[in-house]
C-alpha cells in the first residue's frame, strides 16, 4: 500500500512537472522567443497559454511596453561654438524579438547601445545648429532629425533620414538591433559650469549697455518734452503780455478820455484836484523841507482863497 502510494505521488510530481514544461503563459505586456537548443524557433506576440516541448525547448521573455532610457548627460557643440551639457532621453519598443535576442540579448545591453548612439546622434545633429534654436521651438524639428538617426540605427530602417546622415551611419547598424525608437528628447540643455559665470558677466554687460540705450533715449525725449513745454510757455506768455498790453492801452485810453472830460466840464475843479494828488505825493513824512515862492504856481492853494 505504501509503495502504491509512493508511486502514485512520483506521477504526480512527474505529472506537474511535465505540464509546467509543458505549458507557459504570456502576458499582455510580454512577447516570447521560443528555443530549441538555444536556437530561435517560434516568436509569440499572442498572450495566453501556450504549448512547448519539455526539456527541449526554453522560452525567453521580451517587455511588449513602451520602454524609458534615461541618457547620462552628454556635452556637445553647437554651430556657433557654444557648449552645452544636454540631458535626454528615449522612448523605445522591442519591435523584434528574434533580432533583439540575436543582438543584445537584455534591456541592460540594450541601454548601454542606445547610449552611445545617442551620443553620436546628438553631436551629429547639434553641432549643426546655433544654441538659440537648440532652445527655442525649433528644438522639436531638431529632435525629430534625432530619433531617425537612431531609430536607423537600432532598427535598420532608414526612411526620413538625409544622404548626409546615411553616410556618417556606421555599417554595422544595417541590420539594426530589432528596436523602435518612438522618441527621443531633451530634458534639459545647460552651459557648462566654468561657461556660466562668464556668461553671466557678458549678459550683465549687454543689460547694462542695454539700460544705457533706453536712459540716453528716455533723456533725449524729456530733453524734447522740455523744449516744446519751454515753446509753448514763451508763445503763451508772449499772447498774455500782448493781450495785458492791450487791455492796458485801452483802460489808460478810457481813463484819459474821463480825466478829458471832466476837465472839460469843470477845469477849476480839475486843476485843484491834481494839485491835491501832487501835494499828496510830494509832501510825504514830516520832514520834508521846500524852499519856495509864496508866489508859486505850485504853492497857489495855500494863499488866500481866490475869489
Amino acid at each position: 500500500m505504501k509503495l502504491s502510494q509512493g508511486i502514485i505521488a512520483v506521477l504526480v510530481v512527474g505529472a506537474l512537472i511535465l505540464l509546467s514544461s509543458t505549458f507557459y503563459t504570456v502576458h499582455q505586456v510580454q512577447q516570447a522567443l521560443v528555443l530549441e537548443f538555444g536556437k530561435p524557433v517560434a516568436i509569440v506576440h499572442e498572450p495566453g497559454l501556450h504549448a512547448k516541448i519539455p526539456f527541449i525547448q526554453d522560452v525567453e521573455y521580451f517587455d511588449n511596453r513602451l520602454l524609458e532610457f534615461n541618457a547620462d548627460p552628454k556635452e556637445v557643440i553647437a554651430s556657433d561654438r557654444k557648449r552645452l551639457i544636454v540631458d535626454a532621453y528615449v522612448r523605445y519598443r522591442i519591435s523584434d524579438p528574434l533580432k533583439f535576442y540575436q543582438t543584445v540579448r537584455d534591456e541592460n545591453v540594450m541601454e548601454s547601445r542606445l547610449n552611445s548612439i545617442l551620443e553620436s546622434s546628438l553631436r551629429q545633429v547639434l553641432g549643426g545648429y546655433p544654441l538659440d534654436n537648440i532652445v527655442s521651438i525649433e528644438r522639436a524639428v531638431v529632435m525629430r532629425k534625432v530619433r531617425d538617426i537612431v531609430n536607423a540605427q537600432t532598427s535598420g530602417e532608414k526612411r526620413g533620414i538625409d544622404e548626409k546622415a546615411l553616410k556618417e551611419i556606421r555599417a554595422e547598424s544595417d541590420s539594426g538591433f530589432g528596436v523602435e525608437v518612438v522618441d527621443v528628447r531633451i530634458m534639459r540643455a545647460d552651459l557648462p559650469k566654468e561657461n556660466s559665470q562668464a556668461i553671466f558677466h557678458r549678459m550683465q554687460t549687454e543689460r547694462e549697455r542695454e539700460a544705457k540705450g533706453y536712459r540716453a533715449g528716455g533723456e533725449e525725449e524729456a530733453q524734447k518734452i522740455r523744449a516744446t513745454a519751454e515753446k509753448d510757455r514763451t508763445i503763451i506768455l508772449a499772447k498774455a503780455k500782448k493781450q495785458a498790453e492791450i487791455t492796458r492801452g485801452k483802460g489808460e485810453a478810457e481813463a484819459t478820455k474821463i480825466f478829458a472830460e471832466a476837465f472839460g466840464s469843470d477845469a477849476d475843479f480839475f486843476e485843484f484836484y491834481r494839485s491835491m494828488q501832487a501835494y499828496q505825493k510830494v509832501l510825504k513824512g514830516g520832514d520834508t523841507t521846500m524852499v519856495l515862492s509864496p508866489e508859486s504856481e505850485f504853492m497857489r492853494y495855500f494863499g488866500e482863497t481866490r475869489p
